[in-house]
This record gives structure tokens, sequence and C-alpha cells, in this order.
């Protein structure tokens, strides 16, 4: 598939098969995101590969998004090892880390896996119950696996505005 097959067909799977992603494709996902440009390359991603039942059964615990994916990415981002642009308002952490997960998310597609972008959970109960490292402030997560049999992007799937309608040239 070239890019913009990948693009164009890549969809948020609701419902995930008990197939297992190998190794082999969950590591071309993960070394997608690993090669993630970020602020002055500070790479301040983290990325937790869930897939015991212990630890998945905590992700329910916390959010109805899992969709039964075998595998859960749960990515997050070091707060004190980020780029603080200009005038302090900002810094990098959150758009660095959606960089990363978004190349995971298109490489899934790209290897013949489906994914999910998960947002709908307290971020803070979720480091809590992973006991993550202080530092650390997740993002997102994402189901990783294959579509149960019959399903499919939803019905709005493809439609979107006109191009003229999102960009403006000055």
């Amino acid at each position: 598939m070239d890019f913009f097959e990948i693009i164009r067909n890549r969809y948020s799977c609701k419902k995930f098969s008990d197939r297992i992603v190998e190794k082999e494709k969950l590591d071309q996902i993960l070394e997608a995101g690993r090669l993630a440009p970020t602020a002055k390359n500070l790479q301040e991603q983290h990325i937790y590969v869930i897939q015991t039942e212990e630890f998945l059964a905590k992700i329910d615990k916390l959010t109805p998004c899992r969709y039964g994916a075998k595998t859960v990415l749960l990515i997050a981002f070091n707060k004190k090892n980020v780029f603080t642009y200009p005038g302090a308002k900002r810094d990098s952490g959150v758009e660095d880390t959606s960089i990363v997960a978004t190349h995971c998310m298109l490489a899934a597609t790209a290897v013949g896996v489906d994914s999910c972008w998960i947002n709908n959970f307290d971020p803070d109960m979720l480091a809590r119950e992973f006991n993550l490292p202080e530092e650390e402030e997740v993002l997102m997560l994402l189901d990783l696996g294959y579509a149960a049999e019959g399903t499919g992007a939803l019905p709005n799937h493809n439609l979107r505005k006109e191009l003229q309608e999102t960009v403006t040239y000055l």
C-alpha cells in the first residue's frame, strides 16, 4: 500500500477479533513510533505495550473503548523532557507524542493491523492504575488488532469537507 492508500484506508476499528498481532508487525509499528520526529529530538515519548489479561482488564475499568483489542499501546510522555516554546504558553509534549501515536497508527494500517485511537478516559486515573512515573503524562491509548468479521469503517468515514473549506492561501 502506498502512503495515500494508507491514509485513505485507515479507520477506527470498533470491534476486534481474538487474533493476536504478530510480534514482527508489532515491532514494525513500534519502530515507526520510535522514528517519529520530536522537537529538538527530545524523544520524550514512552510506549507501554499492554497484552496481558490482567492489564487489559485495567483498561476496561477505565474506558469502554477497548473494543476487544488484544493489544493496546498506552502512549505517554515525560513532562520534564519537553521543549518549551517561545512565550512559554505551550510545550512539545502533546504534539510530539501525537506525532509518535500517528506514526504507530499509520504503520499499523501499512502492515495490515487495525487500530483505534482512544482518548475516552481520565489520564490521571490511568496513570495511577498503571503506576506510571510521576513525570509521565498519558496522552492516549491505541487499540491494535484485527477487525472482527463484518466490521468496517463507520458510514460517515469518507465524508470530508472540501479542501477550500479547510485551507486558506495567504
